[in-house]
């Protein structure tokens, strides 16, 4: 049993391009955040649950390397400088 198949010459491999999703949908509270120019912030309206929502930004913070506190108080996510 053999399969059909072909073998050509090439000069270079292509560049690897990425299928999967660029960012985070969580990126924009933190650009809203540091673009509002305010020192403290409550994030509402997500429909996420406070301490999952806390966990991603935390996240996503650290890996872009921000110095952004994260606090959940009473179910709500606060953002501060």
């Amino acid at each position: 049993m053999s399969i059909d198949f072909s073998v050509e010459p090439v000069d270079e491999k292509p560049k690897h391009t990425s299928r999967g999703r660029k960012g985070s949908k969580y990126t924009p509270i933190i650009e809203a955040f540091l673009d509002s120019g305010h020192e403290l912030v409550k994030v509402d309206d997500t429909g996420k649950d406070a301490n999952y929502l806390a966990l991603i930004l935390k996240k996503l913070i650290k890996k872009r390397g921000d110095s952004i506190k994260i606090s959940v108080r009473n179910g709500k996510v606060y953002l501060e400088k």
